[in-house]
């Protein structure tokens, strides 16, 4: 589903042709007509621009009430990164820690673990989280894969996160994923590698996962995003989604997102991998923060329920 009411496409389409024309100053009927679709394609830049004039963004939810989870910091040297991490840890507030699952969360590119520990926060009290404790760390902007220069964010995460995770009583024998656009990409492409690896996973939510069409697309838009096409093969996680089955597992973007075409393709060669749509959906909105405070609960609501369902099943 796209998240439109029926026949809005062709209100809206009209609307930003007019606004192509007039507001960005294309003078010709026929030349707004043209770069419209070369907007809309991603060929041309402007697609926010035109959604945002629209509307068609929407916005971010107001402030959740409820009290927030209690959020530690802490500053390790990483040596698969090769530098000083924050890793930020969220419980949820009135919880014991003991025991609790953990979910590992993937920033995107630009970002760093205290700003999507922000987003996490207000997600986990408006959605009234209380069945795990979801951590962050700083991967930089490596797209979540070891690097040619050998900076290895997976390798910090399973070798130096999760120990001290679990010194400090988390459980962290399986661990759910969430991730936004280059987390999103992230939280798919490690969930992919442990899916029969230690430790387990028990689901993944990403959210408009940063996926591209090919290598040539993906340096294009991000010059650091791959090392070579090689290194693109090697993590593609659209060839390598079978290895998802078995794995719960919630997939969202935008309709005004660049990434939904791809979004669509994984999520399409997922289902029929698994026999069942994953859940999530083509929603409506932008790459944009608006997009994730929107649907970040239910992002972390899914995993809860999953992380629920699977230690029930595993105490019987």
């Amino acid at each position: 589903m796209s998240g439109e009411e029926p026949g809005e496409g062709g209100d809206r389409r009209v609307s930003r042709r007019a606004l192509l024309a007039g507001g960005l100053g294309i003078a010709a009927v026929g030349g707004a007509a043209i770069a419209y679709e070369l907007v809309q394609a991603g060929v041309l830049p402007g697609k926010y621009a035109l959604a945002r004039l629209d509307g068609a963004c929407g916005s971010a939810p107001p402030l959740p009430p409820g009290p927030a989870p209690m959020r530690r910091e802490l500053a390790f040297y990483s040596a698969h990164r090769r530098r000083t991490v924050t890793m930020v840890t969220l419980t949820p507030a009135g919880v014991p820690t003991a025991g609790l699952p953990v979910v590992v969360g993937l920033h995107g590119t630009g970002s760093d673990a205290r700003q999507l520990a922000g987003q996490l926060s207000r997600a986990i009290t408006a959605a009234r989280i209380t069945g795990f404790a979801a951590v962050t760390i700083d991967g930089g902007d490596t797209y979540w894969h070891r690097r040619a220069d050998g900076d290895d964010p997976i390798g910090m995460i399973i070798y130096e996160a999760l120990p001290r995770l679990a010194a400090a009583g988390l459980d962290t024998a399986r661990i759910g994923l969430e991730g936004d656009s280059m987390g999103g990409y992230g939280a798919l492409l490690l969930a992919e590698q442990l899916a029969r690896g230690r430790p387990g996973v028990s689901a993944v939510a990403a959210l408009s996962p940063a996926i591209f069409a090919s290598y040539a697309e993906a340096v294009g838009v991000n010059q650091g995003s791959f090392d070579s096409a090689g290194d693109f093969a090697r993590h593609d996680v659209v060839a390598g989604v079978s290895a998802l089955r078995g794995v719960p597992a919630w997939i969202s973007c935008g309709n005004e997102d660049p990434f939904e075409i791809e979004t669509t393709r994984l999520r399409t060669r997922l289902a029929a991998v698994t026999g069942a749509k994953p859940a999530g959906g083509i929603l409506s909105g932008c790459h944009d923060d608006a997009f994730w405070a929107r649907n970040l609960p239910a992002a972390l609501t899914f995993l809860a329920q999953q992380i629920l369902l699977q230690k029930t099943e595993e105490g019987r």
